[in-house]
């Protein structure tokens, strides 16, 4: 009992990104210019979304709800980070670790939901254009957000409280710049192996349902390229996809190194360095790499920014 009274009053210790680094106030430059980034070019991405009618379509829809995403995901865990480097204290309580870790599980699995579930959306563009506007219809959009985030949320419902019980007596440091799960069982004083093979086993559960729908997706792709004829006609629809497989590709593989490859593989330095890509950089990378390859978000951004321009004008005669 005392230990359980222990583990819920007292705070943790975050070591930070990096423990021991000569320059402290340029990684804190750094990781604000990345944050800085990261939610401007997603709040311009779904501000472009919403006001520009030649994106009202399913794909930029789903692309909003990620732009979304990866703002709550970023927030989640940045704010704290830059925090703690400029206050130079990195105690965090047992409810903001707890509020954190539940909240970074629900957006990172619902992102994964929603990577995933974004492929059939391709494969409907692809395989069956003519019957694109039916088989994603408003009603089909909202479904396919709808499950992303109820299997975000379960995930987090189901981790975060069997997570937070085991009592916490060791030291009270977690090596890691936030309340992220395989840190956080290290400091607990009891066996937590059957835990650990239970998450594991979830996590691939996790990860293999979105990933079976991307492979279904893209093998169907592949297979309607190859038969199509025109080469116009391959080169747009490899320009469709291509983008979502890089954003699938980045996320996956970084989480995939996370919780599938086993513990004697890591190293708390490359798994700090591995979870700041995709919980860092990744959010960044989304927006960036879905504009700059879309020309449908530039010339938005173009139109956007002539009537900011004009308007400008205007108001100053």
């Amino acid at each position: 009992m005392a230990w359980g009274n222990y583990s819920m009053y007292a705070d943790f210790v975050l070591l930070g990104l990096f423990s021991n680094t000569r320059f402290p106030w340029l990684l804190f430059a750094l990781i604000l210019l990345v944050f800085v980034i990261s939610i401007t070019s997603n709040t311009i991405m779904i501000i472009l979304i919403e006001v520009d009618s030649c994106l009202y379509t399913p794909m930029y829809f789903l692309l909003s709800q990620l732009s979304i995403m990866d703002i709550l995901y970023i927030s989640t865990i940045v704010p704290k980070m830059l925090v703690d480097q400029w206050v130079g204290q990195r105690a965090i309580s047992f409810a903001g670790c707890t509020a954190q870790h539940f909240l970074y599980l629900t957006l990172a699995r619902a992102e994964f939901f929603l990577l995933g579930l974004m492929s059939y959306d391709r494969y409907v563009a692809i395989c069956n254009p003519l019957r694109y506007s039916i088989l994603m219809n408003r009603k089909v959009c909202l479904l396919i957000v709808v499950a992303a985030w109820l299997g975000g949320s379960v995930d987090g419902f189901l981790l975060t409280p069997v997570t937070m019980l085991f009592p916490f007596c060791a030291s009270r440091e977690i090596n890691h710049f936030f309340c992220e799960v395989p840190a956080l069982l290290k400091l607990s004083c009891t066996d937590t192996s059957v835990y650990e093979t239970a998450m594991y086993v979830c996590c691939i559960m996790m990860l293999l349902i979105p990933f079976s729908v991307i492979s279904a997706s893209y093998t169907r792709i592949l297979i309607t390229v190859y038969r199509m004829r025109e080469v116009e006609g391959r080169r747009k629809a490899v320009a469709t996809c291509s983008s979502h497989m890089v954003v699938v590709c980045l996320f996956y593989g970084a989480a995939m190194y996370t919780y599938v490859l086993p513990h004697s593989y890591h190293t708390p330095e490359q798994d700090k360095a591995v979870s700041a890509f995709y919980t860092i950089l990744t959010p960044m990378l989304n927006p960036l790499i879905y504009s700059l390859r879309n020309k449908d978000v530039t010339g938005a951004l173009r139109k956007a920014i002539g009537r900011c321009f004009l308007t400008g004008k205007v108001n100053a005669f």
